[in-house]
């Protein structure tokens, strides 16, 4: 059994599909692209696919990550321009790898962000932004499955700053208007303490409250480098391990 890891974006209106809805278009594609895949033994077979760590709806990013099991080995570039092509425009695969390493799920240890504030000015969201990073804890309160949670957004911030520059993300940002760019990266801790989190603390630290609802994009997600406060790629270590000979499949 050969096992894929595939880096996917959502994009433009599709950051608002959920992941069920995601899973359903996905397995679709597989169909339409006629993978091979292996199943799962029982009375209801489904294809192995593990997802990892998904971005919340609404949220666009250029950074999500599944890992697929085939039955049939494919060469791992000629199974993402398949499925590539058999996706709606925005929900795009950019990178397959073959797994070659255990523990994938645990190398995503934070994302880095970017946050669109249409309506503030750069001076000031760098005033809140040193005034949280300022503060030795920031508690945020947020409705979860198991009730109201309150827990302290600043533990979870590796890094945080302002800039009035354009941002990095591009495909979701408005063409037009000044705005504050914030961008971060966020530790994943448990419970996880998502951007609108790090927003709301911003709002408590200093009373920050954009008069739009913020454009969030995940840029990045994979493992911490805590000296550097830097985000690496998650499918390196399979990329730079030893490549098995593997047949391209059918032709598209």
């Amino acid at each position: 059994m050969q096992r894929i890891r595939l880096r996917y974006t959502k994009r433009g209106r599709l950051r608002f599909t959920s992941h069920r809805d995601f899973q359903r278009a996905f397995e679709r594609a597989l169909r339409r692209a006629e993978v091979p895949m292996a199943y799962s033994a029982g009375f209801t077979p489904h294809p192995k696919v593990s997802y990892a760590n998904a971005a919340p709806t609404g949220t666009a990013s250029e950074a999500e990550y599944l890992e697929i099991a085939l039955a049939e080995r494919r060469d791992p570039e000629h199974l993402r321009r398949l499925l590539d092509a058999s996706l709606p425009a925005g929900l795009d695969v950019l990178d397959a790898v073959e797994a070659h390493t255990s523990g994938f799920a645990d190398r995503l240890t934070a994302s880095r962000w970017e946050l669109r504030l249409d309506g503030v000015e750069p001076a000031e969201a760098e005033r809140a932004v040193r005034a949280f990073l300022d503060a030795s804890s920031v508690e945020v309160s947020r409705e979860t499955k198991k009730g109201l949670r309150t827990f302290d957004a600043r533990a979870a911030v590796a890094s945080l700053e302002a800039v009035a520059d354009e941002p990095e993300g591009g495909p979701d940002r408005p063409e037009q208007g000044g705005c504050a760019i914030l961008r971060l990266v966020v530790r994943h801790l448990t419970p996880a303490v998502r951007p609108d989190d790090v927003l709301s603390g911003l709002r408590a630290a200093a009373g920050l409250a954009p008069p739009v609802p913020a454009g969030v994009t995940r840029l990045a997600q994979g493992p911490l480098d805590e000296e550097s406060g830097t985000v690496a790629d998650p499918l390196a270590p399979d990329r730079d391990a030893t490549p098995v000979a593997t047949a391209p499949g059918p032709a598209a």
